[in-house]
């Protein structure tokens, strides 16, 4: 699925890059994509579907925590202590000032 949307993205991007349209035709298609991101299906899919991903990636966290076990070096171990740490802590924030949402 992902793979469908970049790809869906990418058309659209190169079709807004080399139109010969111009303004008018960019702002059309501005608004459309607007009002498809504000569509509240669409919303509630998309969230759905973050919800999801959320408990997959817990779901494999676990089944990978208990297949790996201490096999992992001190150091490793030490960084995610300290990032769960500060992600339930501090701002929620990554390395590079994105959000983790």
């Amino acid at each position: 699925m992902r793979y469908r949307l970049t790809f869906v993205a990418g058309l659209v991007l190169g079709y807004v890059l080399g139109t010969r349209a111009g303004r008018e035709r960019y702002e059309q298609l501005k608004k459309s994509a607007r009002q498809v991101a504000q569509n509240p299906a669409v919303r509630n899919t998309a969230e759905t579907a973050a919800q999801q991903g959320r408990e997959f990636a817990g779901k494999a966290y676990h089944a990978v925590s208990e297949k790996v076990g201490d096999h992992v070096p001190d150091s490793v171990t030490e960084r995610v202590r300290s990032l769960r740490e500060r992600n339930t802590n501090g701002t929620g924030e990554d390395d590079w000032g994105t959000s983790n949402t």
